[in-house]
């Protein structure tokens, strides 16, 4: 049930919540979803993390029922820090809408996406509501490793991967649930393209997956 345990692209994004109807999962470049969140007491939401840029970030709220932890997301570079910052909130952001069920993606996604990011990630996002699930549980993103592009640094890639052992999708209506299928590797390798606005902001271009790459 990846967000990100995707293929290359839309059809990534598309077979990545493929298993995560059957369970948090990607597959190798045919099928996987993602949860995004943050670990929380429960009762209150999960909120964005803050940001020292000047410009005002979306307020992303998740529940605690889901909880998207970020392990080591740290650098001593500041634009490599940035970088991570708001590749954690574009992640945050896609679940949130998956939660919302809003296949659209809303205003918080569509900040932190390209015109092509958040083409991928709205079909990602409607593998799930199309089908009436929403995510909840665990899903650890861990391991980060941002590089930064070109000699103005406008560019970037981050690789990262999650564990979505403990991650679940619920039909919003049977409240059936299902996790990844028995033998599925739950560790799932992403690789994020980002370039940076004119705002200052990282936004995805888009973003691929390798289920057992970690």
């Amino acid at each position: 049930m990846a967000r990100r345990a995707l293929p290359t692209t839309a059809a990534a994004l598309t077979a990545a919540a493929a298993l995560l109807l059957t369970g948090c999962g990607g597959g190798d470049d045919s099928s996987s979803d993602d949860i995004k969140g943050a670990d929380t007491g429960a009762g209150s939401p999960s909120a964005s993390a803050s940001h020292t840029s000047g410009v005002k970030r979306p307020d992303i709220k998740l529940p605690t029922e889901f909880q998207l932890t970020f392990e080591n997301w740290t650098s001593s570079d500041a634009v490599e820090q940035a970088v991570l910052n708001d590749t954690k909130e574009q992640l945050r952001a896609g679940y949130a809408a998956i939660i919302a069920d809003e296949p659209d993606g809303g205003d918080a996604l569509a900040f932190y996406d390209t015109a092509s990011g958040l083409s991928q990630d709205q079909s990602w996002i409607k593998t799930y509501t199309g089908k009436d699930l929403t995510v909840f549980g665990k899903l650890p993103a861990y391991d980060p490793k941002p590089t930064l592009l070109g000699n103005k640094k406008t560019r970037a890639v981050v690789t990262y991967c999650t564990d979505e052992s403990k991650a679940y999708t619920r039909n919003r209506k049977t409240k059936d649930v299902q996790g990844n299928p028995k033998g599925t590797d739950p560790k799932v390798f992403y690789t994020v393209t980002l370039t940076k606005n004119s705002d200052g902001v990282w936004q995805n271009v888009s973003t691929r997956a390798k289920r057992g790459g970690c």
